[in-house]
């Protein structure tokens, strides 16, 4: 984990702390333009190159400079302590793990409230525009009907999502098959957890890079 980032400049972290969490039914807040607009054409450009859907672990991941950029103050104390002020929580000495989606399927958008190890949720968004009805995460009141959400996020560019887990953190989104990319980090219980996830992410991406090499 990077601990700090001189004079970060993507992040809108004032806009972030003067945002209200919302606390009932579970804790999220969402906050657009989080990562200012200025950087969108270098992220953009230097964004991995990802064609199937899935999680990535950055380890499996060819990115540019000004992606990196992004990554680093992501992981920075600035952003951990603005979140902790946020979500009321302390999460010093958690660490944090990184995954990147650049495509969804008819698989994805399933309700659920992520699992147990998790502490903290956080989407970055960075689709240039997003004009589908699909795709758009919802934050449910419960985890049978899509239809009953409290907020609706469409992933454009520079938006943030950030969610406390709970048993009834319920999400999901109607079914997008399409580029779709995001920036999910996380902070966890602890570095056993962070290694059995990252192993789980590598594995699944290495046989979707392997099937989509000879066709499959």
């Amino acid at each position: 984990m990077i601990d700090t980032v001189p004079n970060p400049t993507m992040l809108n972290l004032d806009k972030l702390s003067s945002t209200k969490t919302t606390q009932d039914p579970f804790k999220f807040i969402v906050v657009e333009n989080f990562v200012t607009p200025q950087a969108q054409t270098a992220i953009s450009k230097d964004f991995p190159h990802i064609d199937k859907a899935g999680s990535f672990p950055l380890d499996t991941l060819t990115y540019g400079a000004t992606f990196a950029e992004l990554l680093a103050e992501l992981e920075a104390e600035p952003f951990r302590k603005a979140i902790e002020k946020s979500f009321d929580v302390d999460l010093t000495g958690r660490p944090t793990m990184i995954t990147v989606r650049g495509h969804t399927d008819k698989t994805d958008g399933r309700i659920h409230t992520d699992s147990l190890t998790k502490i903290i949720t956080v989407l970055v968004y960075l689709n240039d525009s997003w004009e589908e009805t699909g795709g758009r995460l919802r934050l449910l009141r419960s985890g049978t009907d899509l239809e009953d959400y409290i907020d609706e996020v469409a992933p454009k560019f520079g938006t943030l999502l950030a969610f406390k887990r709970s048993d009834n953190s319920w999400h999901g989104h109607k079914k997008f098959i399409g580029p779709r990319r995001t920036i999910q980090l996380n902070w966890v219980l602890d570095e056993g957890v962070k290694k059995r996830e990252q192993k789980r992410h590598w594995y699944s991406a290495f046989f979707k890079k392997l099937f989509g090499m000879y066709g499959g």
